[in-house]
């Protein structure tokens, strides 16, 4: 059966990757993670932190940057419109949930910072830091996929960078929103593609900057 969006032009080619690239880690932070939140009992963004760790030590071996965040606020003064009963419950500058994963941060190495909206980029200092390392291409992580995922691909895409979606390192409650999402995303904004195809252009990158 036709894709009635591939007919009409969609997913017409690949974006491709440059050659200044950079991980971009969204929400991967106790309060998504931890199973003592209401939010921290998902089995399928569980297992995109633990492929996104993978990815992120490969990064690191490559020299690649590395920028993550966190969502929280000082109080509900700050927060916008949330419709989600556990943000307005634990997202708080003082609550345990805004820690980030052990299995994430290296903060030795990573720029991380926290976010007040969706997307990674809203309001943030994260295109200063692209801009300064010269970023073309920014690899997209994290949770949740049909939310600040979706968001932050679509202000990358936005910003003029090239944009990557590592299928198996975004994460979401369900499987149905996850996979709609990365189609949709990828038929408009970003190549979705393997954890170990990005791997492969890391590390080949690093070889080519090396020479």
């Amino acid at each position: 059966m036709a894709d009635t969006y591939e007919s009409a032009g969609y997913n017409s080619g690949k974006i491709g990757y440059g050659s200044r690239p950079c991980i971009v880690v969204v929400d991967f932070q106790r309060a998504f993670l931890d199973p003592e939140f209401p939010l921290g009992g998902f089995e399928r963004i569980h297992k995109a932190r633990d492929r996104t760790a993978e990815l992120l030590e490969v990064a690191r071996r490559c020299q690649v940057p590395v920028a993550s965040c966190y969502t929280g606020y000082h109080s509900e003064t700050d927060m916008p419109y949330w419709k989600i009963e556990a943000v307005h419950d634990h997202f708080y500058w003082d609550n345990d949930g805004m820690e980030m994963d052990k299995a994430i941060l290296d903060a030795k190495y990573d720029y991380n910072f926290v976010k007040s909206a969706p997307s990674i980029f809203f309001n943030t200092s994260l295109t200063t830091f692209l801009a300064k390392q010269s970023i073309d291409t920014t690899i997209i992580t994290g949770c949740t996929t049909s939310g600040c995922v979706r968001a932050s691909i679509i202000d990358s895409f936005s910003h003029g960078y090239r944009t990557i979606v590592p299928e198996e390192c975004c994460g979401d409650a369900e499987e149905g929103p996850h996979n709609d999402n990365l189609r949709d995303v990828g038929r408009r904004y970003a190549d979705v593609t393997t954890m170990g195809e990005v791997i492969e252009y890391l590390e080949d990158n690093r070889k080519r900057n090396a020479t």
